[in-house]
């Protein structure tokens, strides 16, 4: 290939999809991605994500710094290290967002990024279950399933328990409405996992691809950016181009920015990087979306008889291997829903999980694997859609070896505590229908016992974790004081330097942010092709 005429920095949800779209319209595009090029099994088979949750190989496993408002407890932040980055690890639940969010965007100064922009980009973006609709886009790169037809007898009762708890059945969780309960639809083809880099990345002379190579520096001449430094196997190396874009995620992007001078000036100075541009909402403005969960033992069984015996596990990985389907080309999380936690609530504020399937976890790092308990169980989850807290990223040390200081500020503002406390309540209020309570031989966790305000919200400093949704940390927005890059997605104060991944969010969407983060690759193609 020639000299590229962009390169993209990162090849996750946005920037394969970014570097896809640009080199199928014929820009020149180099494509660097820290991690390998993805040929592992457990990134292909769907529910693999178990298995790639404390992998090193493709996976950064990021903790943040200790946590004031959940009693000083750390929060583990596993982001994808792989061609398709987070896309190719994660539960994959094809959650686009509610209209409303996009047009806050759009309020908040930057036109362009309103609904009618945003549908339109993923209907370019799908190929739908659902088919061709107003909703819905068909032969895009993005395959979604729809997974109602093969949703765990367990879930089927969660829906049902949802509509006796006064909650609307949805057929479909991304139509002109997200309110409702229903199945989640998921991005995978034929049963295999569908990352951004298996729907967007194609062999062209037009698209080169550079893998384990991570980028250390960006280059500047003044103010606009040239090229990139890397460290590679053989060592360091130098690529160059008139525009780069830095797709490498919430919290790779601003550390990249904050080592190559671009930042809080005040942080740089104290962390000995020179100063080229002193940009201070660089790394602020972090959200994320918190979980809180009930775990039950079940009277029937669940997918732990599935996944928790090696019987279970060689049916399921057979019929895998041979069909494509069975539990091993589904995601935990099968059922959800969004709901107005109160009736005043002009727009869902609040988002459902289901999953048929309990286990504990092992601290990340550790020899120990996610197992599923040895008896049958399910699980239900509450996660606020709109988190009030806010917090940061930055520099440890001036060393790209050295891992982010991450604050995520959890809970911080105490409307998110209240927000977890009304959804546990809500929990509580499903397990008593008559759908779910059939299922349900013991509440196991928290228990009971925990049912006044007081116990709860301390059950949920206690027990509450992310659900890996960090965005915001390059925030879109017209003033260079409060944002870091304009509607063009053109780096305030710079030339030639873009940002295109979830950390230019001006807010968090409703749901899970893999399908906007896509989304935003697609739109950035269309403003620098």
């Amino acid at each position: 290939m020639n000299e590229a005429e962009v390169i993209v920095v990162g090849a996750g949800s946005a920037g394969a999809a970014l570097a896809g779209r640009l080199s199928a319209g014929g820009t020149r595009v180099l494509l660097i991605e820290a991690g390998p090029r993805g040929a592992f099994p457990w990134t292909t088979i769907p529910i693999g994500y178990g298995k790639t949750f404390n992998h090193p190989r493709v996976n950064w496993m990021f903790r943040s710094q200790p946590i004031p408002g959940m009693g000083g407890r750390d929060n583990y932040f596993p982001r994808g290290k792989v061609l398709g980055g987070s896309s190719a690890i994660n539960a994959m639940v094809y959650s686009r967002g509610q209209p409303s969010d996009f047009e806050e965007w759009k309020a908040a100064g930057n036109p362009g990024w309103g609904w009618d922009e945003v549908l339109a980009c993923y209907l370019r973006m799908e190929d739908h279950d659902l088919g061709a609709s107003e909703a819905h886009g068909a032969g895009g790169p993005v395959h979604v399933t729809d997974t109602s037809r093969c949703a765990h007898p367990a879930t089927r009762a969660f829906v049902a328990a949802a509509a006796e708890a006064g909650l609307p059945f949805s057929p479909d969780l991304n139509g002109a409405s997200i309110e409702g309960a229903g199945y989640y639809q998921i991005t995978t083809r034929a049963g295999r996992r569908e990352s951004s880099a298996t729907a967007y990345l194609r062999k062209r002379p037009t698209l080169r691809i550079v893998t384990d190579c991570q980028v250390t520096r960006l280059l500047f001449e003044g103010r606009r950016a040239v090229g990139v430094e890397a460290m590679a196997p053989g060592g360091p190396v130098t690529y160059r181009a008139p525009r780069v874009v830095l797709s490498a995620g919430a919290v790779g992007t601003p550390i990249l920015l904050q080592l190559s001078g671009v930042g809080p000036g005040a942080l740089l100075a104290d962390k000995g990087v020179p100063v080229v541009i002193d940009s201070p909402a660089v790394g602020r403005n972090l959200q994320d979306h918190l979980c809180h969960d009930i775990y039950y033992r079940a009277r029937q069984p669940t997918m732990n008889q599935v996944l928790g015996s090696p019987f279970g596990q060689a049916r399921a990985g057979l019929r895998w291997a041979i069909r494509r389907d069975g539990p091993l080309a589904a995601s935990v999380n099968q059922g959800g829903g969004y709901y107005r936690t109160t009736p005043d609530r002009a727009l869902v504020d609040m988002q459902l999980y289901f999953s048929p399937l309990t286990y504990e976890h092992a601290r990340p790092g550790t020899r120990k694997m996610t197992r599923p308990d040895p008896f049958p169980g399910f699980c239900t989850s509450v996660s606020p859609c709109k988190p009030h807290s806010r917090g940061w990223i930055e520099l440890s040390a001036p060393d790209w070896r050295a891992p982010p200081a991450i604050h995520p500020n959890y809970l911080d503002d105490p409307r998110d505590v209240a927000d977890l406390v009304e959804g546990m309540k809500f929990l509580r209020r499903l397990a008593r229908t008559p759908a779910l309570s059939a299922l349900i031989e013991q509440e196991r966790r928290p228990g009971p016992e925990v049912s006044s305000d007081a116990a709860l919200e301390a059950d949920a400093r206690a027990r509450a974790y992310s659900v890996f949704h960090p965005c915001g940390t390059c925030r879109m927005g017209p003033d260079p004081l409060t944002s870091v890059v304009g509607p063009d997605l053109k780096l305030h104060g710079a030339e030639g330097l873009f940002v295109a991944d979830a950390s230019i969010f001006p807010r968090i969407t409703c749901g899970n942010i893999n399908a906007p983060s896509m989304m935003v690759g697609e739109r950035a193609a269309e403003l620098l092709g």
